[in-house]
């Protein structure tokens, strides 16, 4: 009743979602025996296929653009860092957009246009980035270098329009179409949920590794040419499995106008009626859409344009306003800001986490094993939530595990204080006073040793280029590790380093299991009318607090900061938490009244 209400109040479409037991229970009465091709050439299976290949490409596709983008601009990272500022910074200001279109389309014209945008994307951005490693030197001398600037431009904008696009599909598909094809069941909404993660945990590992392999053993242009041809074939593929799917599920094509909606066509009609009576319409440029501002643009003067361009902007603006008030009006909206918080964290295996343990003598390949143990714990994660999820609910699951997460994380707390930790607070003693009765030569001593310190520690990277030749670069899913580059000095102790992995890779249990929950918990509580830009709204905030994490490495970027980096991210990651505990006990007192 409670969700029949809040969903009444929002204007949206009420969902109701059957009982697990009740439904399963008519499964298995109509199973018949041997019906695995009934099953593959199911939506199920058909989803699954076409999530695995979407899912390989984007990872293929993103390890790629960054190794490109340092090789193009001579082995620097200053492309790479543009095109995650404009990744992060587009999503960020365009989720709500994107989440609104969702939701104002057919479910397969979405599908298609993210689809096709996407893989066209990709396709045209790997044909410029193949002439130009090609023909570099040729491209140079052309405007005295400003060609060369175009095709930078050309591809971050065009890679930064796929991901965009990928956007899109991921809330069309595994937020919204997932949701209908289970028929609204929990159960089976949790286990297709689960499967997907799956899937993309084990893409993660070997997409990059495929792609990384043969860039190593060919060329940037093999690769390139590569990564064309994976997306023709994969955008083939998934548009027919998908068209085959909206056809098969009639549910899909029943897709209900979004509240806005309601309201246009009310005043349309209106307007109508007015007409009809000879009347002048009223509020007519309040009344006017996106794609009436399209059609009418050819049939304006040109002084009436400005105004109709205003319009446009104004209508965005409050589109992106309204995005934004429709997921704090959600019930579910402090899980999901919970979620949104555990991505300012340093706690995980991407390219800095995986330089720091390299700072500290881990070698590449041990590093490439933990990966694939953290994957492997990822996995026990997705199947540990579907048991849990059966046996104490949804609400309680998300409570098991961030209890899990943050136990797991203590360990990677207690790193930092162990033996063999390079944390030195001094170096923040210029800036802060001790005791106060330090003296000023003291204070420059402390100075000078901590930048002794940090000479020594920096000094194997004086005069070193950024990459080695490609024979001796290991290829990993987020990050390049270098084969022939001086390593750090061994610390004292292993004990430090050891304490983190341990509680990195433990607590991607607990953390995959959380993030399936609260995935879950906007499926089922978000009604289906505002389903894509709440979506969409959630998508920019990870992106915000993701940025968040970048900007305090920046700040703190030696080593010996990472001992403070790590409590920052286990605080970022508490109080995300907090927030899901304070959402459980709104839903449990909710639960228990209405029983």
């Amino acid at each position: 009743m409670s969700l029949r209400a809040d969903a009444a109040q929002r204007g949206g479409v009420v969902v109701q979602f059957e009982n697990d037991d009740i439904r399963e229970a008519q499964v298995r009465k109509t199973r018949i025996p041997g019906s695995a091709l009934i099953y593959l050439k199911g939506p199920k299976f058909l989803i699954y296929v076409s999530g695995a290949l979407s899912m390989w490409g984007d990872r293929m596709w993103h390890f790629a653009i960054s190794v490109f983008l340092i090789e193009l601009y001579g082995r620097n990272l200053l492309l790479t860092a543009v095109f995650g500022l404009v990744v992060a910074g587009s999503v960020l200001l365009l989720g709500a957009l994107i989440g609104d279109w969702v939701d104002r389309n057919p479910r397969n014209k979405v599908a298609h246009a993210s689809l096709l945008i996407q893989n066209i994307s990709v396709t045209v951005c790997s044909i410029v980035l193949m002439l130009v490693f090609s023909y570099k030197k040729w491209i140079e001398q052309i405007w005295d270098g400003w060609l060369t600037v175009v095709c930078y431009t050309v591809v971050i904008v065009l890679a930064d329009v796929a991901n965009l696009a990928s956007t899109a599909l991921t809330i069309a598909i595994q937020r919204d179409w997932i949701v209908v094809i289970t028929g609204y069941n929990r159960g089976h909404l949790a286990g297709m949920n689960a499967t997907m993660r799956r899937i993309d945990q084990v893409t993660n590992i070997l997409a990059p590794l495929a792609v990384g392999q043969v860039m190593t053993l060919a060329s940037n242009v093999v690769g390139c040419g590569f990564i064309l041809g994976w997306n023709l074939v994969s955008l083939i593929v998934e548009f027919v499995f998908l068209s085959r799917v909206y056809r098969i599920v009639p549910a899909l094509s029943a897709k209900p106008p979004t509240t806005e909606a309601k309201e246009q066509s009310y005043l349309q009609g209106r307007r109508e009626r007015e007409n009809s009576q000879g009347k002048s319409p009223d509020g007519t440029s309040h009344a006017l859409t996106e794609e009436n501002c399209s059609s009418l643009w050819l049939c304006l003067p040109e002084r009436v344009r400005p105004t109709l361009c205003l319009h446009r902007v104004r209508w965005l603006l409050r589109t992106c306003r309204e995005g934004w008030r429709a997921y704090y009006r959600q019930p579910v909206y402090l899980a999901g800001l919970g979620l949104a918080f555990l991505y300012t964290t340093v706690l995980g295996f991407d390219c800095i986490t995986t330089g720091y343990a390299y700072t500290q003598g881990i070698s590449g390949s041990l590093l490439s094993l933990l990966m694939g143990v953290s994957a492997i714990a990822g996995l026990l994660g997705t199947v540990m939530f579907t048991k849990l999820r059966k046996a104490y609910g949804l609400v309680s699951t998300g409570i098991v595990s961030s209890c899990l997460h943050l136990g797991c994380l203590l360990l990677c707390l207690c790193s930092v204080f162990a033996p063999g930790s390079p944390m030195d607070l001094s170096l923040f003693a210029p800036f802060l006073e001790v005791g106060g009765n330090r003296s000023g030569a003291g204070r420059q001593e402390v100075a000078g040793g901590a930048r002794q310190r940090h000479m020594e520690t920096l000094r194997w990277g004086r005069n070193q280029p950024l990459l080695p030749d490609r024979s001796s670069i290991h290829w990993t899913n987020n990050t390049v590790l270098l084969e022939n580059a001086p390593v750090a000095t061994a610390p004292e102790s292993y004990a430090s380093i050891i304490l983190l992995f341990l509680g990195v890779i433990t607590a991607r249990v607990g953390l995959w299991s959380f993030d399936l929950t609260v995935t879950q918990l906007l499926q089922e509580t978000i009604s289906e009318s505002e389903r894509g830009v709440v979506n969409g709204v959630q998508s920019s905030m990870n992106y915000l607090m993701d940025l968040l994490h970048f900007v305090m490495v920046i700040s703190a970027p030696q080593p010996q900061h990472f001992g403070i980096l790590v409590i920052i991210s286990v605080l970022f990651i508490t109080a995300g938490h907090i927030m899901y505990f304070l959402y459980a006990r709104k839903a449990k007192r909710k639960q228990r009244l209405n029983t």
